[in-house]
């Protein structure tokens, strides 16, 4: 772990442990496993954060001027609302046929099961050092007032990423887990919670639109559906 690394890992003021670039993502996963386990004693819940050149260039500029709790004190409650208003202006030009078109009625798509956010796209191995945090919340929502997530490009701003995952967590017991500069995963064990998977799956377009424009073979809301139905893994992509 070189110094810029430790830095960053003591700003959070919280439990951590390096995984080393080039490690099994196995191992980490399986230690996320534990540690979300051992949180409910603990007062914590987990995170992992991908430290590449762009994420550490990231936090190192932000973490000092970064105000949690300003930002848990300050942030409304309304992520159904939210997610309801971003389709709605992401769709809002398409026609009813278009719009029809656009939910598809696809009958198959990727099941997610096991993280990867954080693995090299070379060889599957960890892509940098990645830190396993446990972060002393009561709520996962308030994970992201401690990894300063958002508000570039489309992804959604920090206060509104924190009304959107209290929003999915009541409603689907979904978990913030994995960050990097431009990836989100969450963990989420009980799937879609019995809810229906085409409307999750355009609160996901609404969160992020590449999940879907970039993530599916037929850009269809129901390809995403069919694979959020027997997923455990939710996968966000800002490009």
């Amino acid at each position: 772990m070189n110094d810029q690394i430790k830095q960053i890992a003591e700003r959070f003021q919280c439990g951590y442990k390096v995984f080393e670039k080039g490690s099994d993502p196995k191992l980490l996963e399986e230690a996320y496993h534990e540690a979300l386990k051992a949180g409910q004693e603990g007062g914590f819940y987990p995170a992992l954060v991908c430290l590449d050149e762009y994420a550490l260039a990231w936090f190192s500029d932000i973490q000092a001027d970064y105000d949690k709790d300003k930002l848990l004190a300050e942030w409304e409650d309304r992520g159904e609302e939210l997610l309801k208003e971003r389709f709605g202006e992401y769709t809002q030009e398409m026609g009813e046929e278009e719009l029809a078109d656009f939910i598809g009625e696809e009958k198959e798509g990727d099941v997610l099961r096991e993280f990867c956010g954080y693995c090299s796209f070379t060889d599957g191995s960890l892509e940098a050092d990645t830190l396993l945090l446990e972060i002393p919340v009561e709520h996962p929502w308030e994970i992201i007032a401690y990894v300063p997530m958002g508000g570039w490009n489309e992804c959604p701003a920090p206060d509104e990423m924190i009304a959107i995952c209290k929003y999915w967590y009541e409603k689907y017991g979904a978990i913030p887990a994995v960050f990097t500069h431009d990836v989100m995963e969450f963990y989420a064990p009980n799937g879609l919670n019995g809810k229906d998977p085409v409307e999750a799956a355009k609160e996901h377009y609404a969160f992020c639109t590449d999940r879907i424009d970039q993530g599916t073979r037929t850009y269809k809301v129901s390809e995403l559906a069919a694979g959020l139905a027997e997923s455990s893994v939710w996968y966000f992509w800002w490009d």
